[in-house]
């Protein structure tokens, strides 16, 4: 997720989004600065790893969304496999 295309603002709250659907559907309850990170982390991991795939979502609202909510529940999956 580019901070510079979307802004900063939305940034945080595109992520905080993001990682919070993604901890309601891996079960894995964090706090609001953790939900950020995670999403922001997130949509790092998926911009990286789905291109690879030829995979392109798209940009806008949406298509940061949901970048980051596919990288955050990656995220998310290997840290329960790290947990284990």
């Amino acid at each position: 997720m580019s901070g510079a295309g979307i802004g900063w603002l939305m940034t945080i709250i595109i992520g905080g989004v993001a990682g919070w659907l993604a901890g309601k559907l891996m079960n894995m309850s964090y706090g609001i600065i953790l939900n950020i990170i995670i999403g922001i982390v997130g949509a790092a991991i998926a911009g990286a790893i789905l291109p690879r795939f030829g995979l392109f979502i798209g940009g806008g609202i949406v298509g940061y969304l949901l970048n980051g909510f596919i990288g955050a529940v990656i995220l998310l999956f290997v840290v329960k496999l790290v947990k284990k």
